[in-house]
């Protein structure tokens, strides 16, 4: 039994590299693993395994305090069910393999999903364990939605898987709430255990405790009024349809009912709720179908109807109506399933699921219609098929069960007649819309695909063998089983006998004759026939808008409601203002402890001053620095005085006896002062503060806050009658945990389970501030080892060709370069003897951080990649692997989680040393606040020094165009300037050739003196 269930666990994990590796052929290796199982599960029933009340059992203890023990039976009921689960899915992954034309990623996470849900859905029915019962059956809800947007593209895709999901999760947060509240009434919480109780009519709320655990079974089978999201979930692929809603998920409801009916039955609330339900659901359903023109959505609306019939039969709980139900569980797996896989392969080959648009079909394909032909009348319950066989087997059991006395009786039975009539009618339906040859537009009605696209029809190609052989084994099953149901009686007799020895199975029969139920079915096939024939008659009696109202519309518009008032809620309570925010929390703080104390009269109050005069003097000093940071307007000054107070706190432990609480809180406040620093350098140096009535408010509030949290701890301090359990810490730590200190052994060993929380949120913090700073980049950075430089021997290890890391300060240098050694030497000090002695891997952690921090403050971001060259999330996620696995391992051995175990080896030269298994987790808890250092130093530190490098790198290259700029002006000046000089010259020349061309024009009319040269 266990092993089946790992063997599905492997196939899912193995799924998506088997179809990456040999495309979609994996499905065929996926479709042997619950092929196998389901031929070890017919072997069960063959050889009698569970006759007489035979059982396989399982059971590990986990969390046996909170009832959460693994605990695992395979019955005859279990079995039964896992026959489909089994089945159908072995089937079902066959057929994917003729299904999918292409292999794209999102084929390989499918054929893992569809995977798992096998295993999910064989896990629910064998779970004995209440609650590990309902962890399956969320995980079916979880896998359902992933399952149904498939096509996340599609709106209408998603759409429906957020409403399959709300909807089933919804059922199954009530069913829990009834879960718990039975086991708190009754002690039960194990599933076996409920038939040897009796009279639980007597049990405490127990009317309430069946409404809750109905709500999650008729949610998840798909029950009215919460029908409307199975016909939705027809947007995924085929073999989702044919597997998750026809054969396997909607089933769980049915078989919580089964499991519960036989037992729950005299409570009167049990048959109110059940029995109408499912009839009305049966009848719904049922006249819904006939409205379709969209083939899954008849089959769709035919699985509620047939779900209700199911349901409203079974929960009568009596061993005919037990007998009968089981009967059409299985008959409905097989004629579903196939005519579910039959509508892919039409919708495959056509391109269309329209009835309006197909035509002829069963002319071209004649087998299929043959398949379809044969399931749709063992839908209808036509003999000599199963699904006859089965329908004969309810109305025989309604018409004389003995829980049902009078009109109850009668009326049940004529709502399983005129559903049976409407089941009729819509088999005949489907089988004409899918295979007849019709009149163009013989349906007027402008209807869209359940996936909300438009019919096209493309070329036919002829349906593949992969896709009419997993229907065909189906259907041959449903015709074996009509003329032979003893095949099944005896298995289903394996489970009655045991479940009510006091009245013997029957077997199940083709024929008993001249009997009410077959007239009854004479009647079903002859009026369903008449009404189908009739079916535009019919038509004009449907409503254009639902009688009762559109479930669909209902939901959204609840939806609707809820998301505005809880943005209203929202509005009114957060404003986005930090500030008052903050004053509702410490108005709250200050008013309800104050008026509990007032209310309670507590009025024994011992105080003593102080144990020694030291703490009078740390309380002095931490009180002026609080006083002085209130009154500093400088943020730097603000931030040291803030973390004078908390070295004056960690001063007060140490005073107190607890070293390890003062090394944590000085070593905290140092790195806290760090990040301060950094954040300093984006923010103005001084606070504007304006003095107005606020401040007062503001100053009130935390006087009122401080008085009311230190009033409250002296009350409760002297309040304490009992032993302290502080007191027999030490000895449980030595003798538990093998550690003498306390405070570590309580975080890694003895409390390991908060720790393990705590640190999880560390890591999720540090992503989050990474997330802030880094926005819409990636954060990942690219990990080496470190290596020794061949460059010239220097203080740090960073270059000397920046500019910045020329001027660095040798005195710096040298400093970081002796402590940088010893702070590690410290931590690693810190971490190994923090079992022992102050310390641990949180404060060995922050010791590391710190001289991280120290490279980082002397030489910026580059000499921190020198120091740890690796990406912060792997250092993160190496720590939460470490802490998980010493969470984990313990379990693989028979231990609860986070069991500590030791050894004591004997060391050269040092002798025995005792060595604890939470130093494994201790290892995470070191890893995990290094790698907090460093994406706090990457993110505030190095990204900030970048960003800043960038943006004055921008400003120099806006200064060099600018400058570029000045200068090609003042060039093009220049040259204006000198082409104008060059132009006047140029004029001044041509002046002069024009005077000295007029005088000698007019000195050849007169006499006029010579001149030399030297006189010139």
């Amino acid at each position: 039994m266990i092993t089946l269930l790992f063997a599905l666990v492997a196939a899912t994990a193995a799924a998506p590299f088997l179809l990456r590796a040999f495309g979609r052929p994996a499905f065929g290796i996926l479709a042997l693993v619950p092929g196998a199982g389901f031929a070890w599960m017919v072997y069960q029933f063959a050889d009698g395994t569970f006759k007489d009340g035979g059982e396989i059992l399982a059971s590990y203890p986990w969390m046996p305090g909170l009832y959460l023990n693994l605990e695992f039976r395979l019955d005859a009921l279990a079995g039964l069910f896992s026959l489909i689960i089994l089945g159908a899915g072995a089937l079902v992954l066959l057929y994917c393999w003729g299904y999918f034309d292409t292999n794209p990623i999102r084929l390989s996470i499918f054929s893992s999903q569809l995977t798992m849900f096998a295993m999910a859905m064989y896990g629910l029915v064998i779970s004995d364990n209440f609650l590990v019962m309902y962890i399956f059956w969320e995980i079916t809800s979880v896998l359902s939605f992933l399952l149904v947007s498939y096509y996340g593209e599609r709106a209408s895709s998603r759409r429906a898987a957020n409403q399959a999901l709300l909807v089933t999760t919804f059922g199954g947060l009530a069913m829990l709430l009834g879960i718990v509240l039975f086991g708190t009434q009754t002690g039960i919480w194990r599933l076996s255990e409920i038939p040897a109780r009796t009279e639980l009519a007597d049990v405490p709320w127990i009317s309430a405790v069946v409404v809750l655990l109905l709500l999650g079974a008729l949610t998840k089978s798909a029950q009215a009024p919460f029908h409307f999201w199975l016909p939705g979930a027809m947007a995924a692929p085929t073999p989702v349809s044919a597997y998750l809603h026809s054969a396997a998920m909607v089933k769980a409801g049915v078989y919580l009912i089964a499991r519960l009916a036989p037992d729950f039955a005299p409570i009167p609330a049990w048959h109110v709720v059940v029995i109408p339900a499912g009839i009305f659901t049966m009848l719904l359903g049922g006249w819904m179908a006939l409205k379709q023109v969209d083939l899954k959505l008849i089959l769709a609306y035919g699985t509620v109807s047939q779900l209700g019939f199911m349901i409203a039969v079974i929960g009568i709980g009596s061993p005919s109506a037990t007998m009968a139900g089981l009967t059409l569980v299985f008959s409905h797996s097989l004629f579903k399933a196939a005519l579910f896989m039959i509508v892919g392969a039409i919708d495959h080959t056509t391109g269309t699921r329209d009835i309006r648009e197909l035509s002829g079909l069963g002319r071209r394909e004649p087998l299929v219609a043959i398949l379809a032909t044969i399931s749709a009348a063992s839908m209808a319950g036509i003999p000599p098929l199963w699904g006859f066989v089965a329908k004969e087997a309810a109305l025989e059991a309604t018409l004389h069960e003995e829980l049902l006395v009078g009109m109850p009786r009668n009326m049940m039975l004529v709502a399983f007649v005129v559903g049976s009539i409407l089941t009729m009618a819509y088999s005949l339906y489907f089988l004409w819309g899918a295979f007849a040859r019709k009149k163009e537009h013989e349906l007027s009605e402008d209807t869209e695909l359940i996936d909300g696209s438009t019919p096209a029809v493309r070329d036919r190609d002829p349906i593949q063998f992969l896709q009419w052989l997993p229907p065909a084994v189906l259907t041959v099953l449903t015709v074996i089983f009509g003329p032979f149901p003893g095949l099944l009686s005896d298995a289903f007799n394996q489970h009655l006998d045991v479940r009510f020895p006091g009245d013997p199975g029957k077997d199940l029969k083709l024929w008993h004759g001249i009997t009410v139920p077959l007239m009854l079915t004479i009647v079903i096939v002859l009026v369903g026939t008449v009404m189908f024939l009739q079916r535009q008659l019919v038509a004009r009696a449907q409503f254009d808008r639902p009688a009762l109202g559109d479930a669909d519309a209902l939901w959204d518009n609840m939806l609707k409601a809820l998301r505005q008032a809880s943005l209203r809620l929202t509005a009114s309570t957060q404003r986005g203002s930090l500030t008052i925010n903050l004053a509702t929390i410490f108005a709250v703080l200050m008013v309800v402890p104050i008026g509990a104390l007032i209310i309670g009269g507590a009025n024994d109050i011992r105080m003593i001053l102080w144990d020694s005069p030291w703490q009078g003097m740390a309380a002095i000093i931490l009180m002026i620095c609080a006083v002085a940071a209130t009154r500093a307007r400088n943020r730097l000054s603000i931030v040291i005085l803030v973390g004078m107070t908390g070295y004056a706190l960690a001063f007060m432990f140490a005073l107190h006896g607890a070293p390890d609480l003062a090394l944590t809180q000085v070593l905290v406040e140092t790195i806290v002062m760090v990040v301060f620093m950094l954040v300093l350098r984006k923010l103005p140096t001084d606070v504007d503060v304006r003095k107005d009535l606020d401040n007062r408010l503001r100053a009130w509030l935390s006087v009122g806050t401080g008085l009311s949290v230190v009033v409250v701890a002296m009350v409760a301090m002297s309040a304490r009658t009992a032993t302290p359990i502080s007191e027999f810490m030490p000895d449980l730590a030595f003798e538990i945990g093998h550690g003498r200190n306390t405070v570590n052994v309580l975080l890694v060993d003895l409390r390991a389970a908060d720790t393990l929380g705590e640190i999880s949120v560390l890591v999720i913090a540090a992503t989050g501030v990474a997330s802030l700073i880094y926005r819409t980049q990636s954060f990942q950075r690219s990990s080496r080892r470190p290596t020794l430089s061949s460059r010239q021997p220097r203080w740090l290890a960073s270059g000397v060709d920046t500019e910045k890391s020329q001027n660095r300060s040798i005195m710096v240098d040298v400093v970081t370069r002796i402590l940088f050694p010893s702070m590690i030497l410290l931590s690693a000090y810190f971490f190994f003897s923090g079992h022992n002695a102050p310390g641990g891997g949180f404060a060995g952690g922050l010791v590391a951080g710190l001289a991280f921090t120290l490279r980082y403050l002397a030489g910026g971001r580059e000499e921190l990649e020198e120091a740890l060259p690796v990406d912060p999330a792997k250092i993160l996620g190496t720590g939460l692997l470490l802490s998980g696995a010493a969470a984990i391992i313990p379990m693989f051995m028979g231990y609860p989680p986070l069991t500590s175990g030791y050894i004591e080896p004997e060391l050269p030269l040092i002798g025995p040393v005792t060595i604890p298994s939470a130093l494994l987790f201790d290892a995470g808890v070191y890893a995990i606040v290094i790698g907090l250092a460093m994406h706090i130093l990457h993110s505030l530190g190095g990204q900030l020094d970048l960003e800043e490098d960038e943006r004055k790198e921008r400003a120099r290259d806006r200064a060099r165009a600018l400058q570029r700029k000045n200068e090609q002006r003042r060039a093009a000046r220049e040259e204006t300037l000198a082409q104008r000089e060059r132009e006047r010259e140029a004029e001044k020349q041509k002046k002069a050739e024009t005077s000295r061309g007029g005088g000698e024009e007019r000195s050849e009319g007169r006499p006029h003196a010579s001149i030399s040269g030297k006189e010139l």
